[in-house]
């Protein structure tokens, strides 16, 4: 491009912004400068909301990969945990099982032996009936505790 047309162009320039001052008044530029800042702050604003739903989003990510790592970890121990009381819980199996048998057996020979000193003493008691109290004549009650049945410790 010349010069000349350089001129032109900026003669022509002038023109179109003469003739729009003219067409536009002072308070109609004044409003478009306000919508225009309008518009630019809610643009803004969308930016900002759409940065903020970003941020929301990612904060969550984390916060359910920190969980989801928590949730691992506590598989993780739990898992050890049953492996651990199935390995302990097999190694003393065998034994419980033969010590919970002897107790029942021991249980049995008490009774049979606790049935057997009531009846000598029933025996002893209508053989020798002066050797014995009169307290002592009727019944003789077993004080020993029912292992059958729960123990109460409340003592009222």
């Amino acid at each position: 491009m010349d010069q000349k047309d350089k001129e032109k162009i900026e003669a022509a320039s002038d023109e179109v912004a003469r003739q729009v001052r003219e067409l536009i008044s002072r308070s109609d530029l004044d409003r478009l400068k306000h919508l225009q800042l309008l518009v630019w702050m809610i643009n803004c604003m969308r930016r900002e909301k759409v940065k903020r739903k970003l941020l929301c989003k990612e904060l969550k990510k984390k916060m359910k990969k920190k969980k989801l790592g928590r949730l691992q970890d506590s598989n993780a121990v739990l898992s050890h945990l049953n492996d651990f009381s199935e390995r302990s819980y097999s190694a003393v199996a065998n034994d419980f099982a033969r010590n919970t048998r002897l107790i029942k057996s021991m249980k049995e020979d008490l009774d049979y032996i606790f049935f057997r000193i009531r009846a000598l003493k029933a025996r002893l008691a209508s053989q020798y009936p002066n050797a014995f109290n009169e307290a002592n004549k009727g019944e003789t009650v077993d004080g020993r505790p029912d292992l059958e049945e729960p123990m109460n410790d409340n003592k009222q």
